[in-house]
């Protein structure tokens, strides 16, 4: 399993009664009860088993320290296998349950990958503004990644066409209007030298 403590988004050494105190938070937050009826049920059960199973390794590991040294934990959690299952939903247009699993990582943990999977998320959806710039910090905390940087010129590129596109289609709106005006002039001075008048002035 993941790593118990970040899972329950703690520190090594907090103590025993933060342990508790981020396990019923977590509990609270996560339990199935408030996600009945919800697309987010299944996602919301597997979460809740994983904090479990954190609380238990965690308080099993401090009754038994010898066991502790033994359970692997030393290095960093590897968030890998959950970023490739998001980039799957992603791909397959399940959009909505690739958000809700970005959202259950711990703030700590949203780096480069998450920044750059949360603005696929947010360009599927149609924001584009909002995933330029998760794009952005995706390419600040991983600067030599080259599928950030391509997501990020394109994305540049693309809101760059659009706004050129309609600061062109805006200009000709302005100058059909002003050809409009030129003929409705032209021909009220017809209908006036013709003894009639398109615009009474009176």
């Amino acid at each position: 399993m993941n790593d118990p403590y970040k899972v329950l988004g703690i520190s090594r050494d907090a103590t025993d009664e933060e342990v508790k105190k981020a396990y019923r938070e977590m509990a609270r937050k996560y339990h199935p009860d408030n996600y009945i009826n919800s697309p987010m049920s299944d996602l919301a059960e597997e979460k809740m088993k994983e904090i479990n199973q954190a609380y238990e390794e965690i308080q099993k590991s401090r009754s038994n320290p010898s066991k502790g040294r033994d359970t692997g934990y030393e290095g960093e959690y590897d968030a890998r296998a959950t970023y490739d299952q998001i980039r799957r939903l992603i791909n397959e247009g399940l959009i909505d349950r690739a958000s809700s699993m970005l959202d259950i990582f711990a703030l700590s943990d949203r780096g480069a990958e998450w920044n750059f999977l949360k603005g696929c998320v947010l360009l599927r959806k149609g924001f584009y503004y909002d995933a330029q710039k998760y794009f952005e910090t995706a390419c600040y905390l991983d600067p030599s990644n080259a599928e950030y940087r391509q997501a990020l010129n394109s994305i540049r590129y693309a809101r760059t066409d659009h706004t050129a596109r309609n600061e062109q289609s805006s200009a000709s709106t302005i100058e059909g209007c002003l050809s409009c005006c030129r003929t409705l002039l032209c021909l009220n001075c017809c209908c006036s030298c013709l003894g009639g008048d398109l615009f009474r002035c009176c």
